[in-house]
C-alpha cells in the first residue's frame, strides 16, 4: 500500500503540484503559508490533494472576520435569515450530486450513502428556514399592575464547529444552519481528511446570498483547534469526535467560560429477542455493522443475542458478512467502500488481532478474502485501503473489542440468557449513545425504551438518528454538555435567553406610585 510519508504533516508547497485545498475567510477561498497535509483518495491510496493546516494567524484573521460581521447580521430580520437559508437548501438540492461526489473521493464511502449524509444535513437546513418561528419568545401581560414581562433569545457572536471525517455534510449542518439562523458568525474546521466538502459549501453559501464573514472554514489539526477554543471571541464551540479530545475539549472550554457542547465515543448494542423477525434483524445488523465501513457514530458494533435466537442467527449472519458487497464507492453494486486513511486500516486490524487473542471466535475474518484466503483488495484498486467485514461471536464484556470503538466494519456478538441480562449489559457500558431493540413484543419494547440508559433509541429501527426538529445527544461517556445538537435544543445552545420586565409611568387606571423601595418587589 502507498503510506503516507512520515512528513506527511508538514510537506512544502513546493513538493508536488497537487490540488490545494485551503480556507475561506471573507467570503473568499485564502491559500494559506502554512503547512501542507495530504489528502488521499481512499479507493486507490494515491494522494490526491493538499490540505493547508491552519495556525495561529488563519484562525485570528478569520475570527476577525466573523466578529465584524456580527453586528449586521445579528441585526438582520430572522425571516431574511431564514431567506438566505431557503437559497442555500435549494442550492444543495441542485449541486447534491456533485457533493456526494467529492464525499466520496475523499472519505471512500459509497456514493449513495454519501447523497443520504446530504439528504439528512438538508433536512437541517429545512429546519431552520423556520427560524422566525422558532425564535419565538414567551410574553405575559399585566405581571403587575401595569407591567409587562417576556423574554426573547439572542445571538451569542462568534461561534465555532469542529467537525469530524466520517460526515463532511451532515455533522457541520447539525451546527453552522443553526448557528446563522439564531444569527451567530461561524467558523466551521472540518477533517483535515476530507476537508473539500466545507469550501464546496461555503461557496453554495456565498451564492446563496449570505454576506462576507458569518461563515468562514479553518483548514486544519490541533493546532487550529487549540487556537480557536483559546480566542477570546469565541464564545461557544460545538464538537463531534472520540472521547478523550471531547471530555478535555469541554473541559478547557468550562474553564475559559465558553459554551461547549462535545459529542464524543459510542459503543452501539443491538438487543435481537427470541420473538424477532430475524430476516428483518439480520438485514438491520448488515447495514448498521458494515454500512460506510463502520465509520459512523451510530453504527452497530455489537450484536446481543438473546437466548435461543444466537444459533438461529448466526449462520445466516456470518454468510451475509463473508457475501458482502465491497468496492469503489461509485461502484453502484458496492456495499461498502474502503476505510478513510491507511492509519485507520491498521489500527483495525490490530482490533482484529486482539479480539482473536482474547479468544472471542471470529467466524468472518475481514482482514483476508473469504473466496480465496489471500489478503483483502479490491481488484484494480490493489492499493487502497481495503478491509472486508468482521464477525466475532462469543465475545464478553471484559474484552478490548467489547469494551471500546473500533470504528471500523467489525461486529461483535455476544450471548445473553434473557431480556434482564441484556438491559443490565447494555447499561452497564461506558458510553450510552445508540441502542437499537428487534421484537414484537409491545411490553418488552416499552420496559427496553424507559429503562435503557442510553441517548437514542431504536424500536426495530437499527440507527436512530432523530429528525431534524429533535435533537441528536447520547448519554454518558458520549457527550459532553447540557444541550443535544441541532433541534430546539441546538436553538438554545446558539442563543441566550434575556428576560425583559417593562412598566411605563403613569398608568391609565391608577398612579402605581414611584416611592424608592426597599423589600424584594412582588406583584401588586
Amino acid at each position: 500500500m502507498n503510506a503516507p510519508p512520515a512528513h506527511a504533516s508538514s510537506i512544502a508547497p513546493e513538493d508536488t503540484a497537487a490540488e490545494l485545498v485551503g480556507h475561506w475567510i471573507d467570503g473568499r477561498a485564502i491559500s494559506g503559508a502554512g503547512r501542507r497535509h495530504p489528502v488521499y483518495d481512499p479507493a486507490t491510496g494515491k494522494m490526491t490533494r493538499h490540505v493547508a493546516l491552519g495556525d495561529v494567524q488563519e484562525v485570528t484573521q478569520a475570527v476577525a472576520s466573523a466578529k465584524r460581521a456580527w453586528p449586521d447580521w445579528a441585526d438582520t430580520p430572522a425571516v431574511r435569515r431564514a431567506r438566505v437559508l431557503a437559497n442555500f437548501l435549494a442550492l444543495l438540492n441542485q449541486h447534491r450530486d456533485e457533493l456526494a461526489a467529492i464525499i466520496t473521493s475523499e472519505h471512500g464511502k459509497i456514493f449513495s450513502d454519501a447523497q443520504g449524509e446530504i439528504t439528512r444535513g438538508i433536512e437541517i437546513v429545512e429546519f431552520t428556514c423556520g427560524i422566525p418561528q422558532l425564535l419565538k419568545g414567551d410574553f405575559s401581560d399585566q405581571v403587575s399592575t401595569g407591567m409587562d414581562n417576556w423574554t426573547l433569545r439572542q445571538p451569542l457572536g462568534v461561534v465555532a464547529g469542529i467537525s469530524p471525517f466520517n460526515f463532511p455534510c451532515m455533522v457541520p449542518c447539525w451546527m453552522f444552519p443553526v448557528a446563522i439562523a439564531c444569527g451567530n458568525t461561524f467558523i466551521l474546521k472540518p477533517s483535515e481528511r476530507d476537508p473539500s466538502a466545507a469550501l464546496f459549501m461555503a461557496q453554495l453559501l456565498t451564492r446563496a446570498g449570505l454576506p462576507d464573514g458569518v461563515f468562514n472554514v479553518i483548514q486544519g489539526d490541533k493546532a487550529a483547534v487549540d487556537a480557536l477554543l483559546e480566542h477570546p471571541d469565541v464564545k461557544a464551540l460545538s464538537f463531534v469526535g472520540s472521547t478523550p479530545i471531547a471530555h478535555h475539549l469541554y473541559q478547557r472550554g468550562a474553564s475559559l467560560g465558553k459554551r461547549v457542547q462535545a459529542l464524543g465515543g459510542a459503543k452501539n448494542h443491538m438487543v435481537i429477542m427470541p420473538d424477532a423477525d430475524l430476516a428483518a434483524a439480520v438485514d438491520a445488523l448488515m447495514g448498521a455493522a458494515y454500512g460506510s465501513a463502520g465509520e459512523r457514530c451510530m453504527a452497530i458494533s455489537v450484536a446481543v443475542l438473546v437466548g435461543e435466537v444466537a444459533d438461529k442467527l448466526m449462520p445466516i449472519l456470518a454468510e451475509r458478512t463473508r457475501e458482502l458487497k465491497v468496492g469503489n464507492g461509485m461502484d453502484a453494486q458496492a456495499q461498502m467502500g474502503p476505510v478513510v486513511t491507511l492509519q485507520a486500516l491498521e489500527r483495525i486490524r490490530s482490533y482484529i488481532d486482539a479480539g482473536v487473542r482474547s479468544g472471542a471466535k471470529l467466524l468472518v475474518d475481514g482482514r483476508v478474502d473469504p473466496h480465496t484466503g489471500e489478503p483483502f483488495s479490491v481488484p484494480g484498486h490493489e492499493n487502497g485501503f481495503w478491509i472486508g467485514g468482521s464477525l466475532f461471536d462469543h465475545v464478553t464484556p471484559e474484552m478490548q473489542i467489547y469494551k471500546e470503538e473500533i470504528f471500523g466494519p467489525v461486529l461483535a456478538c455476544v450471548r445473553v440468557r434473557n431480556f434482564a441480562a441484556a438491559l443490565e449489559l447494555v447499561n452497564a457500558h461506558e458510553f450510552g449513545n445508540g441502542v437499537a431493540c428487534y421484537t414484537r413484543d409491545g411490553r418488552i419494547a416499552r420496559e427496553f425504551a424507559r429503562r435503557v440508559e442510553v441517548g437514542m433509541v431504536g424500536i426495530n429501527v437499527p440507527i436512530p438518528v432523530p429528525m431534524a426538529w429533535h435533537g441528536f445527544g447520547g448519554w454518558k461517556k458520549s457527550l459532553f454538555g447540557d444541550m443535544h445538537a441541532y433541534g430546539e435544543e441546538g436553538i438554545r445552545f446558539y442563543t441566550r435567553q434575556k428576560s425583559v420586565m417593562q412598566r411605563w409611568p403613569g398608568s391609565i387606571d391608577k398612579d402605581t406610585g414611584t416611592d424608592a423601595g426597599f423589600v424584594m418587589p412582588t406583584a401588586r
